[in-house]
């Protein structure tokens, strides 16, 4: 059947526009493709990663957030020069510039010989000018260059602390970067020795505020190791180093890798340091190692080039023989090696002859034992005493011409070892030299191992079993605060200060205290401390005041004379405020008459302060003692108001007093040096002059 031909015209004419739509559809589609595709390739080129992008038949819409406004219009720029720039729909968003988040606070400051440089950011609040000349006092001779910027927005808490603890970090610290946020203090410096880089890092850790995070990266430059010494040994107790010296990471590594194959226990690190005999130390020490594993009992010892291989008894000789031989054949040339095979013991040797050095925990040495003859026993006392002090040493030797040769040597060398320990033992045998003890340093039994080598030579044998105890370390022992004034006031009660009557002058028999006290305040100098004078109630009480601030002051210049820091020490003057006992007895006033040391607080440190811009005469923090110095004060503040210049007395109503007594005002007192004031030692009942009236009527003295 066939269709009407109308039909068919129409049936092909709706396929035509279908296909049309269908082609239209399809141009519409790869021109929004090819557009998108073109204008981002551009944008990213542009480095605008940032920017999206999407067609919408010959509109183009650019999206996104722009970091700023200069690189949005970039962005319409861009997108401008693929298309028609009336085709591109701008949606891209701008953040607010008011919200940007303001930047933290900080400082960076660097320190060297030749000044002090400064750049950061400040709060507006941080007074400039006292930070800078903070720093010019710092500076010395040197140059403080300031590259700070100051602004007014918020400060975080903690910044105040950090600034202060950055300052103090950057006084102790002579060649160092300190690096201050309100959240961090990051210290980088260099220090003249391990022991002094260990104890700045204890004082900074101690001295940190708590919420403040605390970076160090502290150097030290390596010490010099003189005689350069290795000393591995196996024995029944297994194999160890008594001493371990190392010139790069590399050869520590190697040497401790080769002694932990050769089942090491105990130290764990070599000490690397400068003075290597060449540069094929960790070859020939590795061999040595390994050499002492293979034999499986005995010593090996270098003493720089020289090595001194020591086999025990048990070793067979044939592979003594067989060892030795191949550490001749392969050690660098300049290496000399001394080997030893012990021979086998035949029998008891009965009592062996011995010379015993005992060290105390009080530091007393007692000698027993045997020595050669007097020349040796004067020599060895004389050394005793001159390295552990004339009256710590006591000598209960004998003699014994039969001695072997060089045992003079053998015991001083002994002697100079036990030096190193803070307790313990030293035996000199014929065949042997043993050091047993307590250390509080990480390096003594490397220091023993090198005096023993060093002075004893290559065939001598020795045994160290020294324990490092941290307790006594004086690098981790530092005092805190409490710490530091309970000892400082032990010493004063043990053995009062005495002052020349009437006066500030320290007697000669305090010098030991107070030497005892500058050894103390060497650790203990980053404390305020105050310094607090007493006296007891004889003689005028004005005087006793002043007399009692002088005696503070003259502490405190008598430790800045011992070579202490004294910053942070505040002399304070009582009088007799402050009694502890009886001043009716004679030894209540002795007890009253004192110096003592205590701690200040950030409020008494503040009250110090404030007392000291008002106070005449330097009367520093004192306390007043009631109503009388309160009237007195305001009635002399009134007179200078007025301009009255006669004398004018105070009547007062003292304690127990039933009636009023007059007292002139401190001005119109007389001279301290015209009546004595009070002591701090028993120096009678009193230091006024013996002349002065009877308790109870006015005079001087305590």
């Amino acid at each position: 059947m066939r269709l009407p031909a109308n039909l068919i015209g129409l049936a092909a004419f709706v396929t035509a526009a279908f296909l049309s739509v269908l082609a239209a559809v399809w141009a519409v589609s790869v021109v929004e493709s090819r557009t998108t595709d073109s204008v981002k390739r551009a944008l990213d080129a542009g480095g605008l990663t940032w920017a999206k992008v999407d067609t919408d038949g010959l509109l183009v819409r650019l999206s996104g957030t722009a970091p700023s406004e200069a690189l949005h219009f970039r962005a319409l720029s861009v997108a401008g020069r693929i298309v028609d720039d009336q085709r591109v729909v701008d949606e891209i968003q701008v953040p607010d510039p008011t919200a940007i988040a303001a930047p933290d606070f900080s400082v960076e400051i660097l320190r060297n010989d030749d000044g002090i440089s400064v750049i950061g950011l400040i709060p507006a609040e941080t007074a400039r000018e006292p930070l800078v000349a903070s720093l010019t006092k710092l500076a010395g001779e040197g140059r403080v260059t300031d590259l700070m910027e100051s602004a007014s927005h918020p400060v975080k808490e903690g910044w105040n602390e950090a600034l202060a603890f950055g300052l103090e970090a950057l006084k102790v610290l002579p060649r160092s970067k300190v690096s201050i946020s309100a959240e961090r203090v990051a210290v980088t410096a260099i220090t003249d020795s391990a022991a002094e880089k260990a104890r700045t890092e204890s004082l900074l850790a101690r001295k940190a505020p708590k919420d403040i995070q605390l970076e160090l990266n502290i150097s030290a430059p390596r010490p010099v190791i003189t005689p350069f010494t290795l000393r591995f040994l196996v024995d029944a107790n297994g194999a160890r180093f008594d001493a371990c010296s190392a010139d790069t990471e590399r050869a520590r590594d190697l040497i401790l890798a080769a002694a932990a194959k050769a089942g090491g226990e105990g130290k764990s690190t070599c000490t690397i340091g400068m003075g290597v005999p060449t540069p094929e130390w960790s070859t020939a020490a590795v061999m040595a190692i390994e050499a002492m594993a293979e034999l499986g009992a005995g010593s090996v010892t270098f003493s720089d080039a020289d090595i001194s291989l020591i086999a025990a008894d048990t070793v067979s000789q044939a592979d003594f023989d067989k060892v030795v031989g191949e550490m001749e054949s392969n050690l660098p040339e300049v290496f000399s090696l001394h080997a030893v095979l012990t021979p086998k013991a035949e029998g008891s040797t009965g009592g062996l002859p011995q010379f015993t050095a005992t060290l105390s925990t009080e530091g007393r040495v007692q000698l027993r034992g045997r020595l050669t003859d007097d020349r040796s026993r004067d020599a060895v006392e004389s050394f005793a005493r001159a390295r552990f002090g004339n009256d710590a040493v006591y000598a209960g030797t004998r003699l014994d011409p039969e001695l072997p040769k060089g045992w003079p040597v053998r015991a001083l060398a002994a002697l100079e070892a036990l030096g190193e320990l803070a307790s313990g033992t030293a035996i000199v045998e014929p065949d042997l030299v043993r050091i047993e003890g307590i250390t509080g340093s990480t390096s003594a039994s490397d220091t023993i191992s090198r005096i023993l080598a060093a002075r004893l030579g290559e065939t001598a044998q020795f045994e160290i079993n020294v324990r490092y105890d941290p307790k006594l370390d004086p690098l981790l022992g530092l005092p805190t605060a409490e710490e530091c004034v309970a000892e400082i006031n032990a010493f004063l009660n043990t053995a009062k200060i005495s002052f020349e009557p009437g006066s500030a002058k320290i007697t000669a028999d305090g010098a030991s205290t107070l030497d005892k006290i500058a050894t103390r305040m060497k650790d203990c100098s980053d404390f305020p401390m105050e310094v607090a004078g007493h006296t007891d109630s004889q003689g005028r009480e004005e005087m006793n005041l002043a007399l009692s601030q002088e005696r503070a002051e003259a502490i405190i210049t008598a430790l800045m004379e011992r070579r202490v820091l004294t910053g942070n020490l505040k002399a304070v003057g009582y009088g007799e405020t402050r009694p502890i006992a009886d001043n009716d007895t004679e030894e209540g006033r002795e007890a009253n008459r004192r110096i003592e040391f205590s701690l200040l607080t950030e409020e008494g440190k503040a009250a110090a302060e404030t007392t000291d811009s008002v106070a005449p005469d330097g009367a520093g923090d004192v306390e007043a003692t009631g109503a009388a110095e309160d009237e007195t004060a305001a009635t002399a503040a009134g007179n200078e108001e007025t301009g009255d210049e006669e004398p004018v007395a105070v009547v007062v109503q003292e304690a127990g007093e039933d009636t009023p007594t007059p007292r002139p005002r401190p001005s119109d007192l007389v001279p301290a040096d015209a009546g004595d004031g009070g002591d701090i030692t028993d120096e009678g009942s009193g230091d006024g002059d013996p002349n002065a009236p009877p308790e109870g009527e006015e005079g001087s003295g305590d």
